[in-house]
């Protein structure tokens, strides 16, 4: 006993020395410096660390792109300036020392003129992405969904905290927007439209029980409440307008997270060292699906899910940039009757279910600069849903019978061109156009327990088309005055309206 407890008391002071001794944790922060309407990259900006000591700071290099490396572990924020340009604050980055932090940051023109300029810096904590969302839209940040109260890293979630919005059902995840219904959500990604990102979702609904993005992959994103800019068509309550972090072209990184959830395994990095590019890919998987096949007893019904999403970014020196991005999420819930009539004590225990709610987008994105004021962006998604429910009821002889049986799905090709251009520094256009192509098959089937024939009361099939135009001009009288006038049409060929 002695022995062991004079082996444990130079262990412990073992650690302490080594602790005493070792140096701090820090890491790198980089990124690029961009316009905000033309999205032209900007030379000789300077990034200054806020409360550093000795101060820590660069400058962009000629493609826009800055690196401060040994920055300690913990919470920063980064002063940006740039001749002409507002000087932003931008607070509460995260750093850690397993990940290096990788930002795009905008930035926009100052439209003062150089005899009435007042050196004073914005924070920019809740100022919009979308340059053309002046009111009523507020962005939020990974970090943010991650702390608040039983968020679990969903934006739908995080968003309960804002002023107007609360929640319609918390099992589903549906939110109210100012009184709006839940189905006027409209969800986007990287500018385009996308169907629900959740599990456990129903046909046409806007939320779900989980959600299928996972916090690696997103970066700070927008959330409309009203007051849309006129880009966002086809929406009344509100809308989610989500971004994709491109992975670190520099270094290959990994990680691997185990919650109450599931197990989130991410994987970034370059393609090589002397290219650019970058991929990102996110998997994870339930954790209820682990510990079920593991044989720990869940309750009468198993609940499954596994998701995968991706953003592979891939430039070019004279045609622009291309990303390949686009998320996949499977979910079910099944039960299995026990084949024992003793151990049923209410009619659904002698049905097998299985309800499942799948979904997934994919998507290819074009990015060029035409010209150093003219941006334009074209994008291709292929995104569906297959929903559905069965059960069989179990007869006498413990045999399943068919009692109910029905699949949903829909399927959408949309094709967006979006242009930006900048006049000047108080007058800005955003125009395009989107195409979108929807396929749907639908059936409902059951059991006639008067005339023990199958039913079919809906089996409909077919196809629809919408055309979306907007055109919308920002313009900038003053420093603090902001006007936006836009229009968007939306036009439904199969019925001419």
């Amino acid at each position: 006993m002695t022995y062991f407890r004079t082996r444990l008391l130079l262990f412990y002071f073992l650690i302490l020395s080594i602790a005493s001794t070792g140096q701090s944790l820090t890491q790198t922060i980089r990124g690029s410096v961009i316009d905000n309407v033309s999205q032209t990259t900007l030379p000789g900006a300077s990034i200054v660390l806020v409360n550093s000591d000795p101060l820590k700071g660069t400058t962009s290099d000629p493609d826009g792109n800055f690196k401060l490396e040994n920055i300690p572990v913990g919470i920063h924020a980064l002063h940006i300036s740039f001749v002409g340009y507002k000087e932003i604050t931008i607070p509460n980055i995260v750093v850690n020392s397993g990940k290096e932090v990788v930002l795009t940051i905008p930035i926009d023109e100052d439209i003062t003129q150089l005899d009435e300029i007042v050196v004073r810096p914005d924070v920019e904590k809740n100022k919009p992405i979308n340059d053309m969302a002046t009111v009523s839209t507020r962005t939020f940040s990974v970090e943010e969904t991650r702390k608040f109260a039983a968020s679990v890293n969903d934006p739908a979630r995080a968003a309960l905290s804002f002023a107007g919005v609360v929640s319609a059902d918390d099992g589903s995840n549906t939110i109210s927007i100012r009184g709006n219904s839940p189905f006027g959500l409209l969800w986007r990604m990287e500018g385009v439209d996308i169907p629900n990102p959740n599990h456990f979702a129903d046909i046409g609904s806007s939320g779900g029980g989980i959600s299928i993005l996972s916090s690696q992959l997103l970066a700070n994103s927008d959330f409309s409440t009203g007051a849309f800019p006129a880009e966002y068509g086809n929406a009344l309550a509100g809308v989610f307008d989500l971004n994709l972090r491109k992975g670190n072209n520099e270094k290959r990184e990994y990680t691997i997270q185990a919650g109450f959830l599931g197990l989130d395994v991410a994987a970034e990095g370059p393609f090589s060292k002397n290219y650019r590019g970058s991929y990102l890919i996110n998997y994870r998987y339930s954790t209820l699906s682990v510990l079920s096949k593991l044989g720990v007893p869940l309750g009468d019904a198993i609940t499954n899910f596994q998701d995968l999403s991706y953003n592979i970014f891939l430039p070019t020196k004279k045609v622009g940039n291309f990303s390949l991005f686009g998320f996949g999420g499977l979910s079910d819930q099944i039960q299995n009757a026990q084949k024992d009539s003793t151990q049923w004590e209410e009619e659904y225990q002698r049905y097998n279910s299985n309800y499942f709610s799948n979904t997934g987008a994919a998507g290819l994105k074009h990015a060029i600069t035409l010209s150093p004021n003219t941006f334009l962006q074209t994008t291709i998604v292929l995104s569906g849903n297959d929903h559905g429910y069965q059960d069989h009821r179990l007869d006498e002889n413990y045999a399943p019978q068919f009692n109910y049986k029905e699949n949903y799905i829909t399927k959408k090709l949309t094709i967006s061109s979006v242009v930006n251009h900048k006049f000047n520094a108080k007058n800005s256009l955003r125009s395009g156009i989107y195409l979108n192509r929807y396929t749907y098959n639908l059936r409902q089937r059951h059991l006639n327990t008067e005339t023990t024939q199958i039913d079919e009361p809906l089996n409909a099939r077919g196809y629809a088309g919408t055309v979306q135009l907007f055109s919308q001009w920002n313009y900038r009288p003053a420093q603090n005055w902001t006007l936006n006038s836009g229009i968007h049409l939306l036009y439904l060929k199969d019925n001419h309206t």
